[in-house]
């Protein structure tokens, strides 16, 4: 879902200012928040022991992943009968609202899509174990048959085990919670509509919004496997981050900075080393509609040696102690 810090930030400052209007929907919302960082903590997990890969590990990812699903169905109820309804004429708590039930399909997809969408998601059950025979068990004729080798041979028409009939396979381990089938065209037009939303009320350089296209070109890459659109999305976004004149406090333009070096990643994500700097926006920077040369360029130029430079090419060395919100736990980065 929403694991990411800059979701919960707004969660928790949307949730205290509706709570003197409305103590309901501030209710789920400091819900919703306390789901968050309980999904947080079990996708972090999830992505551990999915990296050990031992047999040991497998119990504890199957139960890992049906607590996911458990939380993530509990968090679409809270926001599909409680928030959604009441928010209609919000602005960035409508765009907030959108954003997270995308998240939450977006984890559904991940753990739960029929057919899956990487094999890293795949959960199959442990076969069970055959039982030692010690001996005590009563005599049949099937024991006779399968001591005497004459009596082993079978008919040529005899055919083997037989695959069970289509829709009795066996269920994966979360089928209980949530039915089984495909939710990826409709995580996809969740994530369309939660994108439109913030293109309409928020700007370029709006910490939320940039959050939700940062885990839409991750759904793009992992889950929709459109690579090209993926990085698409990233490099628009960022020349939609210089477009931007409207002034933001600190703490947003610090969390604008991280979620510009993910997505900086995310445009070179998939490509060779040798194409990566063509992946790059080339040494200009878009502003106001009129693209303009960097300062790097007009030194380069004057000797004569142009290079490609990318536009956040600054920005990609993170600080050191800083915590980048957007990459800890997020659905795409499992």
């Amino acid at each position: 879902m929403a694991s990411s810090v800059v979701d919960r930030k707004f969660l928790g400052k949307l949730a205290k200012e509706v709570e003197p209007e409305n103590p309901l929907l501030s209710s789920i919302l400091y819900k919703l928040l306390g789901l968050s960082h309980q999904l947080s903590d079990l996708l972090v997990k999830a992505r551990k022991q999915r990296k050990l890969g031992s047999d040991s590990a497998e119990d504890g990812t199957q139960n890992v992943s049906t607590h996911i699903l458990w939380l993530a169905r509990e968090g679409l109820v809270m926001l599909e009968q409680y928030v959604l309804p009441m928010v209609a004429n919000s602005g960035a708590l409508k765009v907030l609202a959108y954003k997270l039930r995308a998240s939450l399909y977006h984890v559904i997809v991940l753990f739960h899509n029929q057919p899956p969408v990487s094999a890293r998601y795949i959960a199959t059950p442990e076969p069970t174990p055959a039982r030692l025979d010690k001996g005590k068990g009563i005599a049949t004729d099937d024991d006779f048959l399968e001591a005497s080798p004459a009596m082993q041979q079978r008919s040529p028409y005899e055919g083997g085990p037989v695959a069970p009939p289509p829709g009795f396979g066996p269920k994966p381990p979360g089928a209980f919670l949530l039915p089984v089938g495909d939710y990826l065209p409709t995580a996809h037009r969740y994530f369309r509509e939660a994108v439109n939303l913030a293109d309409k009320h928020l700007w370029g350089s709006h910490s939320l919004r940039l959050s939700i296209k940062t885990e839409y070109s991750a759904f793009l890459y992992d889950c929709a496997h459109d690579e090209e659109a993926s990085r698409r999305v990233a490099r628009k976004t960022i020349n939609e981050v210089y477009e931007a004149t409207e002034g933001i406090d600190n703490d947003m333009f610090q969390d604008a900075c991280e979620l510009v070096t993910v997505l900086g990643r995310m445009m070179k994500r998939g490509q060779p080393p040798s194409n990566r700097s063509k992946a790059s926006s080339p040494g200009t920077v878009i502003v106001g509609g009129q693209q303009q040369p960097t300062k790097q360029q007009q030194q380069q130029t004057e000797k004569e040696s142009i290079r490609d430079h990318s536009p956040f090419e600054e920005l990609e060395t993170p600080t050191t102690g800083v915590h980048h919100p957007s990459s800890e736990a997020h659905p795409g980065f499992i």
